[in-house]
């Protein structure tokens, strides 16, 4: 009887000590973006950290690291893929070298704004989207970060595509950029974020585009001095991490990530919309000529077969699109 229990107690005092240490275990993770600390993207990327590390009771620390400090985009994401443990801010663009189909969210005027975007995160199709990239590897935690709306910043007007040709234009690389400033006749160089300033400043390239937060933040308005509202992309980011790693976790800290990247999500759409209005107004203020008169049907018009440049997109992918808009 005393060996008996004696047995019991050592595996009462066993499995007390894996318990124990499984609570214990702490799990570190990295956020990587490319932007500059002053954006909103970083400040949501923050608050997300503090927010899971308070849920978790400290079980998750979270770094976050701007400025391409652990490297480009496009190399990060392929270190998630293969399981680094790193919450990526990546673009759809970048996703569809993985999931092609990705690729179409980042497509030109394809939306009108924010909630036509949530129309399309709750479809079916990103659904299946979803899973999709979580078969390559990845797995998208939220992807509903308003990134903004996408303008160009040059030393002229670019009223309609006639004004772009011939002019080198910064473009993210990435195929859909690409693909849409050759259908309105701009040469796109694509360059890391961080090389912008130096790229305008010694003419290696004439413009650039991206949201206000972007061109603000690495005050690029120190370069060029036309904004043309052209509106040609309307920019959502996502938090990305392996999906490995994720389905690796306690189903506690599986939610409290997925929650809380939604709730970032949710906040940087706020931030962006209330901040674009300001940082109109003070770019004006440090003497940028806003161009508002832009021809929107004429870019609508010359961007429409970009649509047909991706062969590897699920048939039929653009009229489901404009389907589940219509909804």
């Amino acid at each position: 009887m005393r060996k008996l229990l004696s047995r019991m107690a050592l595996g009462v005092a066993m499995l007390s000590a894996v318990t124990g240490a499984a609570s214990a275990q702490q799990y570190k993770l990295r956020v990587a973006h490319a932007l500059a600390p002053t954006e909103p993207i970083h400040l949501v990327a923050e608050e997300f950290a503090k927010a899971v590390g308070e849920r978790s009771k400290g079980k998750v620390q979270i770094q976050v690291f701007p400025s391409e400090q652990l490297g480009i985009n496009k190399d990060i994401l392929e270190q998630v893929r293969q399981g680094a443990p790193i919450i990526q801010i990546a673009d759809p663009g970048f996703m569809s070298d993985y999931v092609p189909d990705f690729g179409v969210l980042n497509g030109p005027y394809l939306i009108t704004g924010p909630d036509e975007f949530k129309k399309l995160l709750a479809s079916d199709w990103y659904g299946e989207l979803k899973r999709k990239s979580e078969e390559t590897g990845l797995r998208p935690l939220a992807f509903n970060f308003f990134f903004g709306v996408r303008n160009m910043l040059g030393n002229k007007p670019f009223r309609s595509p006639a004004d772009l040709q011939g002019v080198t234009m910064r473009i993210a690389p990435n195929p859909i950029w690409v693909e849409t400033f050759k259908a309105l006749g701009a040469r796109g160089v694509p360059l890391p974020w961080t090389e912008v300033y130096g790229a305008l400043a010694q003419n290696v390239v004439d413009a650039v585009e991206a949201p206000l937060g972007s061109l603000t933040a690495s005050k690029l308005q120190e370069q060029r001095k036309t904004l043309s509202q052209t509106g040609h992309f309307i920019a959502f980011l996502g938090f990305v991490m392996n999906d490995k790693t994720f389905r690796g976790f306690p189903a506690d800290i599986q939610q409290i990530l997925t929650e809380e990247a939604e709730k970032a999500g949710e906040r940087m759409t706020a931030l962006t919309i209330e901040n674009d209005k300001k940082l109109l107004e003070d770019l004006k203020k440090q003497g940028v000529t806003v161009v508002s008169d832009t021809d929107l049907p004429a870019f609508r018009k010359a961007t429409a077969p970009v649509y047909a440049a991706f062969p590897k997109w699920t048939p039929g992918l653009y009229d489901r699109i404009q389907k589940i808009l219509a909804e």
